[in-house]
C-alpha cells in the first residue's frame, strides 16, 4: 500500500487550494495538493473571469483589497499576466432605484478606496454612448479588471509547483479521520495521507469533503450560463456588470464578447454543468437590450460550470469548529477569482501562524451551527 506523509495536504486544485500551496510554500512548508481531476479545471478555471472588488460584502473587502496588489504582481507571483487589465468595472443601472442602491453601496463602503464614481444623465451618456436606452447610469470602479481564468488558475498551479508542492492529480479523496497528530486520508487508488494540517479548498464539493470530518457546512450547487461572441470590433471597454444581477460581460482583446447570466444544470450528479436553454436565451436578449451593437453577433458558444453557494454567499474560510488542524475554505458563491490569491494567503497564515488579520467573523465555518444554537436556546 503507497503511503504519504506531509505536513498540509490541500484537498481541491482550484484557484483557492492552489494559492494556498503557493503561499505555504512561499514559507518553506511542505504541501501536497490532492485534485480529483485537473488543477483549474473546473470553476476555476470555466468562470467569467471578472476580477472586481466593487459590489462585494464588506466584511470581503479587506482580503479584497490584498488580492488587487497581488493582482497587480501577478507575473513576479505566479510567471504570467494571465491576461490581467485593470479595464474598469461598471455597474449598470436601469432604474432610480439601481442608482440609489449603487450610490448607498459607494457611501457604506467609502472608507475603501475603490474610487467609485456615480454616472448618470447626460454625463453617462456621453462617456457611454454604447448602451441602450433603458440603461440610465452606473457606478464605475476605476481600477477593477478583468483575466483570463483558463490562463490563471493552471498558472497558480504551476507556480506553486515549481516551488516544491506536490499534486496528485486525478485522485479522489474517499475517506479522511482525525488521528493522532494529524490526519489519515485515503484515496480512490488505496493511497493512504498521513497529513499534520488539512485545508478542504474543494469549491462546489467542499460540503462534502467536510462531511467526511463529520462536519454539515451547507452549501448548493450552482451552473451559471455564460456566452462568447465572435470577434468584434471594439465595443466595451470596461467589466460589466448589472445592478441586481442577471447580466455581466467583458470585451477580451482578440474582440470577443464574454457573457453570462442565469443558471444551467447538473449533469452527472454535479460533476459537470451544462447551459440551460432559458438562460441561453435571456443572455442574447439582455445583449441587445444593453449593448444595441450586441444584437446581430454570432454566439459561437455557451458553456457553464458548477459553483458553490452558502446561504448567506460569505464563503467558509477559517478553522474547523471541530477539529484542530483543520481550515476549510469553500463556498465562495460564484465571487472567487478574485479574492483568491489573498484567501490563499490567508489559509497559509492560519496555518503556519494560527491567525490571519484580513479574515472576518463572517467566515466562520461555525456560524450556521452557530445561529441555529442561538436560535433555539
Amino acid at each position: 500500500m503507497n503511503r504519504i506523509s506531509t505536513t498540509a495536504a490541500i484537498i481541491g486544485g482550484g484557484l483557492i487550494g492552489c494559492a494556498s500551496a503557493l503561499f505555504l510554500r512561499r514559507m518553506g512548508i511542505e504541501t501536497l495538493i490532492i485534485e480529483r481531476g485537473n488543477c483549474g479545471a473546473c470553476a476555476s478555471g470555466v468562470n467569467f473571469g471578472g476580477v472586481r472588488r466593487q459590489g462585494r460584502a464588506r466584511a470581503q473587502l479587506p482580503l479584497a483589497m490584498r488580492a488587487h496588489e497581488i493582482w497587480s504582481e501577478l507575473p513576479a507571483w505566479i510567471g504570467t499576466d494571465g491576461e490581467y487589465m485593470r479595464s474598469g468595472h461598471l455597474k449598470l443601472a436601469r432604474s432610480l432605484s439601481d442608482l440609489q442602491a449603487l450610490a448607498d453601496y459607494r457611501d457604506r463602503v467609502s472608507d475603501f478606496d475603490l474610487g467609485l464614481q456615480i454616472l448618470e444623465g447626460a454625463a453617462f451618456r456621453r462617456r457611454y454612448p454604447e448602451f441602450g436606452p433603458g440603461v440610465i447610469g452606473g457606478s464605475l470602479c476605476p481600477e477593477d479588471g478583468q483575466a483570463n481564468p483558463r490562463l490563471v488558475a493552471p498558472a497558480f498551479a504551476r507556480a506553486a509547483q515549481s516551488l516544491g508542492a506536490r499534486l496528485l492529480a486525478h485522485t479522489r479523496i474517499m475517506e479522511a479521520a482525525p488521528r493522532a497528530g494529524g490526519f489519515a486520508l485515503r484515496t480512490e487508488q488505496g493511497t493512504c495521507i498521513h497529513a499534520d494540517f488539512v485545508v478542504n479548498a474543494a469549491g462546489a464539493w467542499g460540503h462534502d469533503i467536510a462531511r467526511l470530518f463529520d462536519e454539515d457546512l451547507p452549501q448548493t450547487p450552482g451552473y451559471p450560463t455564460m456566452a462568447v461572441t465572435e470577434p468584434l470590433p471594439c465595443l466595451l471597454g470596461v467589466s460589466l456588470g448589472v445592478e441586481g444581477g442577471g447580466f455581466y460581460a467583458r470585451q477580451v482583446e482578440r474582440g470577443n464578447v464574454v457573457m453570462g447570466g442565469g443558471f444551467g444544470e447538473s449533469v452527472d450528479h454535479d460533476l459537470r454543468a451544462r447551459p440551460g436553454r432559458a438562460p441561453m436565451q435571456r443572455i442574447a436578449e439582455q445583449a441587445g437590450e444593453i449593448l444595441p451593437a450586441l444584437r446581430h453577433a454570432h454566439l459561437i458558444r455557451f458553456w457553464s460550470g458548477v459553483e458553490g453557494y452558502t446561504p448567506d454567499k460569505q464563503p467558509y474560510l477559517g478553522p474547523s469548529t471541530k477539529h484542530s488542524g483543520l481550515i476549510h475554505a469553500f463556498g465562495f458563491s460564484g465571487a472567487g477569482f478574485q479574492i483568491s490569491p489573498a484567501a490563499g494567503e490567508a489559509v497559509a497564515q492560519l496555518l503556519a501562524h494560527g491567525s490571519a488579520p484580513l479574515l472576518d467573523a463572517a467566515f466562520s465555518p461555525g456560524r450556521h451551527t452557530t445561529a441555529a444554537t442561538n436560535a433555539k436556546s
